[in-house]
């Protein structure tokens, strides 16, 4: 099974990045970490027109928005992560 490509757009001093990219590693993820200055209001514009969100993290499973840590937290005590990342059996 193919493994899909993940995006984490992130930000400076932002701990919900942090415990994104912790997440994902911990289950041994390969993603693509897209830095967003803070002060880059393009960026955040184009990051809403993306994802409809303009804080981050912001992760994308194969270009699908998934939403922020909380989002893939929930997605992985609920059991739902795994498959979406491939690791399903």
């Amino acid at each position: 099974m193919n493994r899909p490509t993940v995006r984490v757009y992130t930000s400076d001093g932002c701990g919900f990045c942090t415990r994104a990219k912790a997440l994902l590693s911990r289950k041994g993820v390969e993603y693509d970490e897209i830095y967003i200055p803070r002060t880059d209001f393009s960026a955040r514009q184009a990051l809403v027109e993306l994802t409809g969100r303009y804080t981050v993290p912001q992760i994308l499973i194969d270009d699908r928005p998934v939403g922020g840590y909380d989002d893939i937290k929930a997605l992985d005590d609920a059991g739902e992560l795994d498959a979406l990342l491939g690791l399903a059996a």
